[in-house]
């Protein structure tokens, strides 16, 4: 089977893309990551992509329009042929237009069990988490539409919250299930892909 292109958007470390990175070097991942962008200069993604002779891609976002800096994403994802995109750790809004440019082919990872906690980033979800004595928690993997973390769901792990759970220690389980949700979402992507591509020849 054809390997799907992949292109990672992120302004964070990267943690998934390294599971992505690893389960394309074993065979387990049909894929290419194409092209690593960031908004932020000294994110570590970059450094990742760099490590890893994939194309990284500084893009500023700050004083641009945001719809300025959503062509310039296209403009790159384009150039590197890119099937799929994947948000990773990326902390902006894009606009609707990008959206609907990229609909069915856009996905990001949310750290929780949608559509709890919609909206939230990062370390705070997991706060609430805690604050709210959720017993169990997980990550989500959606599409991206013009409503923030209101796209349909593709993939969901669940993982339980122990007694004596820390922010910390709810990110590392969060992130170990992203990687795999993540690997799961782009291979059903893929086989969906190219069945549908089949059929219409």
């Amino acid at each position: 089977m054809k390997k799907i292109k992949l292109g990672i958007i992120g302004s964070t470390k990267g943690t998934d893309l390294q599971a992505i990175l690893d389960a394309v070097g074993s065979g387990k991942l049909k894929a290419e990551v194409s092209v690593v962008i960031s908004n932020r200069k000294s994110s570590y993604i970059l450094e990742r992509a760099n490590n890893h002779n994939i194309p990284a891609v500084f893009i500023s976002h700050k004083d641009k329009d945001r719809v300025v800096f959503d062509q310039e994403l296209s403009t790159t994802l384009r150039a590197h042929d890119v099937d799929l995109v994947l948000l990773i750790g990326f902390m902006r809004i894009l606009s609707e237009k990008f959206c609907a440019v990229w609909q069915d082919r856009l996905l990001n990872v949310h750290p929780s069990l949608l559509p709890k906690y919609a909206g939230g980033m990062d370390t705070n979800v997991h706060q609430e988490v805690l604050n709210n004595g959720d017993t169990k928690t997980g990550c989500t993997v959606h599409f991206v539409t013009g409503e923030v973390d209101g796209g349909p769901i593709l993939v969901q792990k669940k993982c339980d919250v122990s007694l004596n759970e820390t922010v910390n220690s709810l990110k590392n389980k969060i992130q170990a299930l992203e990687g795999v949700a993540l690997i799961e979402a782009i291979q059903l992507i893929h086989n969906n892909f190219y069945v549908r591509q089949s059929t219409l020849k």
